[in-house]
């Protein structure tokens, strides 16, 4: 019977949702697909894992779909069904949430407003837009105006009406930093929602519409900040009847109230009293009741701007010997003050430069060397990077501006900037080294990152010759701390490349594309080859051979997994033949190791073991002992690929004799393993092959790599299938889909 039961899981969740909007109860579905009720039950409830691709066929052929759909019910499928082992050496992909997360309310807002004062009128018809059924409140105004502070503190005061959570993202609409990806807003609040890594759609259209489908019973408020035109909004739109959506933008954008009938709440700046009354919240009302004629001319000065009030009052906290007349007078010069009323960014800068006069020396340089930074927020590594000093005075240097209201902590240990602060901040003279600083800790923080991320793994690249070095690099206990830090970076990584490159540092830019390396293998399928291109063309500007190998490497790597086949073959010819020419042999080496993937990926067997066996000759001359058992490993592969069991064997045997450290249980002893099991087991040698894989299975399980574990009990199992592995095999796989 169709119990109505809302689905959970990706695919059960899509499933569902595709069987309600075609009008088909389970009993008509499963009838129509050939499927039983109870086996249709299970995959909406996420019970079952995912269901073969006829199953899948036969459902998008009851449920009506066109070839779009049904592509994107399959892939949703793919992604619960057990994964085979892969080749190569490769960290595991990464991971979804953790499961308790997932049953959490979610909550994206950013920390409530202080010192916020007045808009009742505001607030009361924002209260109103939110009322009736799937509303979307449209906040608009001048930069400035305090939009976003308005709704966090609507939002915040009215959590309760919305019991299943909060979403938030700045669209970063009229920032110079960049707009956030849609797939990369999506994720996040799938994620939110407890969607898991593995299960995240590929495209935009994909993740849109499960969130969408997510949402549709739910009582969430969603808060898309700083968006440039109805355009950026509408996927991003929630569409559940119980669903406030509220959008703040400094243009009006009447596309969004024609097709979603989208209420305007129009923003304007403060009147007398009310700015006369901000001034008061922060200064106390002793202070302002004192002068209340130069408080009102204070305000009035200011355009009833709210960042400009907050600026000066944030001066005259720092100076309580100084009357608010001494500040208004300050204020009067013609030119500030008509800059301040007329043009919002020209205005601002006056009020802020009035404060930076204030600030101690190394307060005000930090603030003009933040105008350099290429991201969207800094922390104290990133800024002691900038002031050439630790983090612990920047740090202090940082309280001290977000005392003066020049940068605001969005989350603990994160200063972010306005957009008209930053601008403001560009416009100083911040010394000619401060973007190189800032993009040489990132270059550190990625190695250390990297380090922890893949210990033993070669470096990929010497540091230039002119590299400043952080007075210090955040430190990374263990594999998930860098992990995770990637995940969160990856934006400011992408950043940092790109500003490397537009400021001609092109030294820099291919070497922070190259540190992402470690990311690129764990969502190797995430759009990476233009940045690798960049990479590319600014290695062959730096005319460094070895950069631009490396590039190549990586990016045919890439192109091999995204199966643009032709492509890669080029570029990892390419690769191989500069790193030949530059007598690299390391990097030469890697390449034709790269290559042989992609000649194994066309069937190629016998082409890629030469390859392999080329790569072990070189690693042998240059002495390098880690890229030697690394090519005899991919050798192994391949010759156990083709059935060529004895040499499988015997490679096999030659590169675990090269393990430096034989107890450790790292992920090419456990593929060698794997190796030798299967060849003895193609060898007739049944006992000592089920026995190898058992060893490589109870390695992985033991070092806690899920990744490793789930390849050999799959091989294990193939030889010798019975319950207790299977059991094993999926709790592993269970492990590595819950990493953070």
């Amino acid at each position: 019977m169709d119990t109505g039961t809302p689905a959970t899981g990706a695919f059960g969740a899509l499933l569902y949702g595709l069987r309600k909007r075609a009008g088909l109860s389970q009993e008509e579905l499963a009838h129509a697909a050939g499927v039983s009720v109870r086996a249709l039950s299970y995959m909406e409830r996420g019970r079952s894992r995912g269901p073969q691709r006829r199953t899948v066929q036969a459902l998008a052929e009851a449920l009506g779909l066109d070839p779009e759909g049904a592509r994107e019910l399959e892939h949703t499928a793919s992604l619960g069904r057990p994964r085979r082992a892969r080749t190569t050496e490769a960290a595991p992909a990464a991971a979804g949430p953790d499961p308790a997360a997932r049953t959490a309310t979610p909550d994206l807002l950013p920390r409530a407003p202080r010192g916020f004062h007045g808009r009742e009128a505001e607030l009361a018809a924002l209260s109103r837009a939110a009322a009736g059924e799937a509303p979307v409140c449209l906040v608009v105004g001048p930069a400035g105006v305090g939009k976003t502070a308005l709704v966090l503190h609507w939002a915040h005061q009215g959590r309760a009406g919305f019991p299943e959570g909060t979403l938030y993202a700045d669209l970063r609409g009229f920032g110079d930093t960049g707009e956030p990806a849609l797939i990369e807003v999506l994720r996040e609040f799938l994620s939110a929602l407890g969607v898991p890594q593995e299960g995240m759609p590929e495209s935009a259209n994909g993740a849109a519409a499960l969130f969408r489908l997510l949402a549709a019973e739910r009582r969430l408020l969603v808060v898309l900040d700083n968006a440039r035109d109805s355009e950026q909004v509408r996927p991003l739109l929630p569409g559940g009847r119980r669903c406030v959506t509220v959008v703040t933008s400094r243009h009006r954008l009447p596309g969004l109230i024609v097709t979603d009938s989208a209420t305007p709440v129009a923003v304007d700046v403060l009147g007398p009293d009310d700015g006369t009354m901000l001034l008061a919240r922060v200064l106390g009302a002793d202070r302002v009741g004192a002068e209340p004629a130069a408080a009102r001319r204070l305000a009035g000065l200011c355009g009833g701007l709210p960042l400009a009030l907050r600026v000066a009052a944030a001066r005259l906290a720092q100076r309580p010997d100084r009357s608010l007349e001494e500040m208004a007078a300050e204020l009067s010069d013609e030119t500030r003050r008509l800059a301040l009323l007329d043009v919002e960014d020209t205005g601002v800068r006056a009020a802020l430069r009035v404060t930076l006069q204030q600030l101690p020396a190394e307060v005000s340089g930090l603030f003009a060397r933040l105008g350099r930074h290429p991201g969207t927020y800094v922390d104290r590594y990133a800024a002691a990077a900038l002031a050439d000093t630790g983090p612990a005075a920047a740090e202090a240097c940082l309280e001290r501006l977000a005392v003066a209201h020049l940068v605001t902590e969005t989350a603990s240990g994160r200063w972010t900037m306005h957009d008209l602060v930053r601008l403001y901040a560009r416009s100083l003279d911040a010394g000619p080294a401060a973007l190189t600083r800032v993009l040489d800790h990132y270059v550190a923080t990625a190695l250390a990152a990297m380090a922890a991320a893949e210990p033993g793994n070669e470096d990929c690249f010497p540091l230039p010759a002119d590299f400043l070095p952080p007075a210090a690099v955040r430190e990374f206990g263990d594999r998930s701390a860098a992990v995770a830090w990637y995940a969160a970076e990856r934006d400011e990584l992408t950043r940092a490349a790109a500003a490397a490159h537009a400021a001609g540092l092109h030294d820099r830019t291919w070497r922070i594309v190259l540190t992402l390396w470690p990311l690129m293998v764990w969502r190797v399928r995430d759009g990476w080859v233009p940045l690798l291109e960049t990479g590319l063309e600014a290695a062959r500007a730096d005319a460094d051979a070895h950069g631009e190998a490396r590039v190549l490497n990586v990016l045919g790597w890439v192109l091999t997994e995204e199966g643009r086949l032709p492509e890669a073959l080029t570029h990892l010819r390419a690769a191989s033949a500069l790193a030949s020419r530059a007598g690299d042999a390391v990097a030469e080496a890697n390449a034709l190791l790269v290559l042989a993937l992609a000649q194994a990926a066309l069937g190629g067997l016998d082409e890629a073991a030469a390859g392999c066996e080329r790569a072990v000759g070189l690693a042998r001359g240059a002495g390098d002992r880690t890229i030697e058992r690394l090519a005899l490993q991919h050798l192994a592969r391949h010759r156990a690929d083709a059935g060529r069991w004895r040499e499988a064997l015997d490679t096999a045997d030659d590169a675990l004799a090269l393990d430096d450290a034989p107890g450790t249980a790292d992920v090419p002893r456990i593929l060698l393993l794997i190796v030798r099991g299967e060849a003895l087991l193609g060898l007739g040698d049944e006992a000592e092959g089920i026995g190898q894989l058992d060893l490589a299975a109870r390695e992985a399980e033991s070092s806690g790599n899920e990744d490793a574990a789930v390849r050999a009990l799959g091989a294990l199992l193939k030889a010798a299938p019975t319950p207790e592995l299977q059991a094993r095999h999926d709790a592993a796989l269970t492990r590595l889909t819950t990493l953070a």
